[in-house]
């Protein structure tokens, strides 16, 4: 069921989304060389525990995973592409790190992702990381009432299909509201025109993630949770949480 949010719910969750953001921003901030990755975790939880909100992420435990999820934030490392478990691995210099991140304030969800690099940067990084934001931007630009999600789909894979990179299949974006993951599924590609119609009060997480070796292909860790490149390449991997307004798109998860 899609449910579409009054103005004042869409209030609430920009609420969610400005705490989303600060986590982010501190775990950014935390990021160096030799900073361990349950230590990106703890800056995130002390944002959550300051602002009285909670994690969407702790605990959860879809059908596909083996064990729920023991932290409030995924840190995917280099050739993992999304659902990383943080752990003591300490940050090297020319690390590609991607967080992300969801907030529950007031009964509301916000959900949002960003990528970077530690230390020096690898150029092909760099130009990695600036074309999933541009991919992101697209499929935001995508998100107005009239359209629909395959036009977000589409937006998003043109972008990533030019710069050469791959998409994993079956991953995307997703409703958003009372609960972290709603209908309906946000493809990060697909045929404009297509899939459910975008109305003013639907709210969607919207995630583009690219692997820089062109292949959609991803094998699971051990661990049941954390997705990888199957080639060793690197992944980055950005969100916002978008809601649909007779104005245009708006991003609830913004500082």
């Amino acid at each position: 069921m899609v449910e579409l949010k009054s103005d004042t719910a869409l209030a609430a969750m920009r609420e969610a989304g400005r705490v989303v953001a600060r986590a982010l921003a501190a775990v950014q901030e935390t990021a160096d060389v030799g900073v361990s990755l349950l230590e990106l975790d703890e800056a995130a939880r002390a944002v959550l525990r300051a602002a009285g909100a909670t994690s969407p992420f702790l605990g959860y435990r879809p059908s596909f995973a083996p064990v729920p999820f023991p932290a409030v934030i995924c840190a995917s490392v280099n050739d993992a592409v999304v659902h990383g478990i943080p752990d003591g691995y300490r940050l090297r210099d020319g690390d590609l790190v991607s967080i992300d991140c969801g907030a529950v304030l007031d009964g509301w969800a916000g959900d949002a992702a960003v990528s970077f690099t530690v230390g020096t940067a690898r150029p092909e990084d760099t130009a990695l990381i600036a074309d999933a934001r541009r991919a992101l931007e697209a499929g935001i630009a995508a998100a107005v009432v009239g359209n629909r999600t395959g036009d977000i789909a589409h937006a998003i894979g043109t972008v990533a299909r030019a710069g050469g990179y791959g998409l994993p299949e079956d991953f995307g974006g997703h409703g958003i509201g009372r609960r972290m993951h709603e209908d309906p599924h946000v493809p990060n590609e697909g045929r404009p025109g297509r899939g459910y119609p975008l109305r003013a009060g639907l709210v969607l997480a919207i995630e583009p993630m690219l692997t820089r070796g062109g292949r959609d292909d991803h094998r699971t860790d051990p661990d049941g949770w954390t997705l990888r490149t199957t080639d060793g390449s690197r992944a980055a991997h950005v969100e916002h949480t978008v809601a649909i307004t007779e104005d245009g798109p708006r991003i609830l998860t913004l500082l």
